[in-house]
């Protein structure tokens, strides 16, 4: 997970905050009085709860809490806002893993509670994970199911990374730097900090800070900053934020290829409300195959939408069957274009091949005329060298013959 999030990034860099989160909309659901129960309680005496992470006041995290009650408060506002939708939740997971329940505000640090966050590096969900990370996590992740959008999947596979970090790390501190430089980068500044890959306190992130990138560096005070704002709201000017209560839901058994507005008209709400309690369907219907989906409605709707299904059923699973034709049909003829593309590709390297051997023929066959000229050449200056050669014998064996005659006269 290495500086794959939006949100510490537009934070230190001082631009607008969530930039490029997607939109979460305006809940249908406020905070209501009354006595809570379930996950309402447990939204409701989030901020109750007491501090379990180390909280240290120093110019880095009064810097972010600054920035938090400052020009982005009304940003911090709605991160309010949808914490109490899923606070809670992080909590009672965090407590019956036995770790600390102020993680929770790495969530918001790293999404702003929107479980449809997703960053310039892709990125996606409350915690941000990336598609590999989130399957080696155990989350599904393809073209019809990104759990990294499902709340509590994704909290579970967050939780389990954080365990690991910490376990290998030694300190709540360094494995949230990890969880967004990479726990090698963090390993190799404690090695060359302290002389060892593995921290002793949270202290230790203090002391190697200085050596980590700037987002990693940034990224502890950031959180321990957002701990500061979510827990004691009114101290800096956001106790009226009425924040968002959880959705109790009912979760039906739906067949595979089916649209979610079938299972909406089925429970008798919205298309929209169905979407969004179930954003990991990413193509807005249960995955196609013979195995049933589960599928989250609206608390009490579970009745509903056992009575009215069947009527809809055989209709929805034929348009789920059409539909399945019609993709395999669409995959067919995608796959007679690749191949046909491939044929028309291959048909190219072969004239391609062709034309490279007939020009290294053209160019062996220059190069054997060539070779043959120049053998005759110098095959002719050698006959011309041996021609001079006993011609200049010749002339030479005259020469002598002439002197020896003329010795003998003057004798």
């Amino acid at each position: 997970m290495r500086f794959r999030t939006a949100f510490p990034v537009a934070l230190i860099l001082g631009g607008a905050i969530g930039g490029t989160l997607a939109a979460g909309g305006i809940d249908p659901h406020p905070a209501r009085a009354g006595q809570p129960v379930g996950l309402i309680s447990e939204a409701a005496a989030a901020t109750a709860a007491r501090w379990d992470i180390p909280v240290v006041r120093n110019d880095a995290v009064e810097h972010f809490v600054d920035l938090f009650t400052g020009r982005r408060s009304e940003v911090m506002a709605d991160y309010l806002k949808r914490s109490g939708r899923y606070e809670g939740m992080i909590r009672q997971k965090l407590r019956k893993a036995g770790m600390p329940e102020d993680l929770v505000y790495l969530s918001m640090i790293e999404s702003g509670f929107n479980p449809n966050a997703r960053s310039h590096v892709n990125a996606v969900g409350l915690w941000q994970f990336m598609a590999p990370t989130a399957r080696g996590y155990g989350l599904r992740v393809d073209g019809y199911v990104d759990e990294r959008r499902d709340p509590e999947r994704s909290t579970d596979a967050a939780l389990r990374y954080l365990r690991d970090l910490h376990n290998q790390l030694g300190s709540w501190y360094l494995a949230a730097a990890a969880y967004n430089g990479g726990d090698g980068r963090v390993s190799r500044a404690l090695q060359a900090e302290t002389g060892r890959a593995r921290g002793k306190t949270d202290a230790d992130f203090w002391r190697i800070r200085h050596r980590l990138p700037r987002e990693t560096r940034e990224y502890v005070p950031l959180m321990v900053a957002a701990a500061l704002v979510g827990k004691e709201p009114e101290k800096y000017g956001l106790g009226d934020v009425s924040r968002w209560m959880p959705v109790e839901t009912d979760t039906v058994s739906v067949p595979g290829g089916i649209d979610l507005a079938v299972v909406a008209r089925a429970a008798g709400v919205s298309e929209r409300e169905v979407a969004r309690l179930n954003s990991h369907l990413v193509q807005k219907m249960t995955p196609p195959g013979k195995k049933p989906f589960p599928v989250s409605i609206p608390e009490g709707r579970a009745e509903q939408f056992t009575a009215a299904f069947p009527a809809l059923r055989d209709d929805a699973l034929a348009m789920a069957e059409a539909r399945r034709v019609a993709a395999e049909a669409a995959a067919r003829a995608r796959a007679a274009e690749e191949r046909a593309a491939e044929r028309r590709a291959s048909a190219r390297r072969a004239e391609a091949r062709r034309h490279a051997s007939a020009s290294r023929a053209r160019r062996t066959t220059y190069r054997s005329s060539r070779q043959i000229v120049e053998e005759r050449r110098r095959s002719t200056a050698r006959a011309r060298a041996a021609v001079r050669a006993r011609a200049e014998e010749r002339a030479a064996q005259r020469r002598r013959i002439a002197r020896a005659r003329a010795r003998r006269n003057r004798g």
